[in-house]
This record gives C-alpha cells, structure tokens and sequence, in this order.
C-alpha cells in the first residue's frame, strides 16, 4: 500500500501509478545532487566482497582512484543486513564525496539516506518510488531495448538510465545481449538526462562502447575481480574523461 499525501488514504501501488501526485519543485532532487549526477562518468556496482572481507578497504580503493557513483548489488539480503552494509557504503562515498546507491528498494534508500536509487523495468513506478523518498534522492532506470531506452529517456521523475547489456553477462543471467546499437539509438537520440552504457564491458571493449556514443558506463567484474581493483577504476576513470574516438557510423 502507499499512503497519498494529499487525501490521507492508503492506495495500491497500481492506483498511485496512475494517479501521480502534480510534479513540481518540491518534487525534484536537490540541485547539487543533479551536478554531480552529470559530472559523473564510472558507477560501479559490488556485492558486500564476504569473500574477500575487503569491503572498506576496497571501497577507499576504488572511490579514491574515479568512481563516480557506488551500488550495493546482493540479492537476497534483509533489510537490517543490507542497512548495516550500506553504512560502509556511506562513510566511504562521505570521505570520497561520491554518489550512494540502492538497487530496487525505495524503503531501503530512504532508511540509508542513499543519493540514489536504481529501479529496473519490473520495480516500483517512479511516482511511487519519488512518494516513498520524497525530494532527496536521484531515480535511475535500467532500459534493455531501443523502445525502453527512448521511455526512459522521457519517463517524468526519471534523473538518468542505463541502456544494456551490451554483452551478455553473468550478472544478469538469461537475459540477452542487447549489443552496441542500442548504444548508437541511444545517442543518437541526444537525450536531455544523463545514461549509462552497462553490461559485460571491460577495458578492452570500452573504445567500442565510447565509439557507439556512450560517455558514461557501470562496471562490475571489471573491477570487483581485478587484481588490482584500484587501478582498474583509475584506467577506467582516465579514458571516460578523455577525448572519444570517433562516433561508430549511424546505420
């Protein structure tokens, strides 16, 4: 159930989606947050590193070396436990003065005081999630096709998405490729907010990923499983903010 602000009654979800409360400025982040948002170029996403029980240090590492904006990915976690890792998060993009993210839940980016929150195709409408957060915190949305891209592109509420994967990858199993030309629709729509190429990029395919259009892109094993996960994020960081080769032609 959501609570209406205006009325006092509690609505389903599938009613707040269609009735939104009116946009206006007291529904907009912050506009530090949208600075930064824009200035930003590497989101990476992580699980919490038990494995390795690195998590701060690799945090410190990675936020240090260009990571612009920083995502708990783990599914399957409670609340309370995915709160207490979310503080790591936190103090570390507090130190860095870089972006906090949640995956999916609004009631947990709320409670973390997250920056942002990332919704895929199947979450919460946006006008549901913005009830839930209230002003503060940016809304990403993942996109998988041209059709999903240019809604996102256009969705009211939505301060930037992700168009991908542009290879297959196991962090998204079963769902295919969508390749570079999703890339190439994207940016030849010259799209007013920001976007994020995702999906199975590495360093050895970003000049592709650049030449498509994209200037933006979320990394995961690029990093989280390199040998040296700083220096991974600094190659990264340094090519993003470097010239791009030439644009890949538009079919």
């Amino acid at each position: 159930m959501t609570h209406d602000p205006a009325t006092g009654a509690d609505l389903p979800a599938a009613a707040a989606a269609q009735h939104p409360l009116p946009a206006g400025p007291h529904d907009q982040p912050p506009a530090g947050l949208r600075a930064r948002l824009a200035g930003a170029r590497l989101y990476l996403c992580t699980d919490a590193r038990r494995s390795r029980g690195d998590l701060a240090e690799f945090l410190d590492a990675v936020l240090a070396a260009g990571v612009d904006i920083v995502q708990l990915r783990e599914k399957g976690l409670e609340a309370r436990e995915e709160l207490a890792l979310l503080e790591v998060f936190a103090d570390a993009c507090r130190r860095h003065g870089r972006l906090l993210a949640v995956n999916d839940r609004a009631d947990v980016a709320l409670a973390a005081g997250a920056d942002v929150l990332h919704l895929g195709q199947d979450d919460l409408p946006v006008p549901v999630a913005r009830r839930v957060l209230g002003p503060g915190p940016l809304i990403g949305r993942s996109s998988h096709s041209p059709a999903q891209a240019d809604a996102a592109a256009a969705e009211p509420g939505t301060d930037y998405f992700c168009a991908g994967p542009v290879w297959v990858t196991p962090t998204k199993p079963g769902r295919p490729a969508a390749g570079l030309d999703l890339l190439t629709h994207v940016a030849r729509g010259k799209p007013a907010r920001p976007w994020f190429a995702i999906g199975g990029i590495d360093l050895a395919r970003l000049d592709d990923v650049l030449a498509a259009g994209a200037t933006r892109v979320v990394v995961v094993r690029a990093i989280t499983e390199a040998r040296d996960p700083a220096a991974a994020a600094r190659a990264f960081a340094s090519r993003l903010r470097t010239p791009a080769p030439a644009a890949r032609p538009v079919p």
